[in-house]
């Protein structure tokens, strides 16, 4: 039989961003496996909520902001921190579906 192809969805994150959440979210909990299955729900969760060049680009705003400097001021305009409240919702659905 022929193969089909599964449609991946147009907001597909890449592997290498999907593990960086995983490694983290369990970084700041415990490394159990429950939690490994709990932080790939979370990011699952995330990733159907936002499309990932607008949570890249949340996470770049965020660890810009952290940074401190006189080149944050772009970080606090309006549409920049939406782009954050925006990603910080999804982390927070992604909580309450997983944890």
């Amino acid at each position: 039989g022929i193969a089909i192809a599964k449609e991946l969805p147009t907001n597909d994150y890449p592997p290498e961003a999907r593990a960086v959440y995983v490694y983290a979210c369990m970084a700041v909990n415990y490394p159990t496996r429950q939690m490994l299955d709990k932080c790939s729900c979370s990011i699952d969760q995330i990733a159907a909520i936002l499309p990932y060049a607008d949570y890249e680009e949340a996470e770049t705003l965020i660890s810009v902001g952290l940074k401190g400097g006189e080149n944050v001021a772009w970080t606090k305009i309006p549409q920049m921190q939406e782009k954050i409240k925006n990603m910080r919702r999804a982390q927070v659905e992604g909580e309450l579906r997983c944890f």
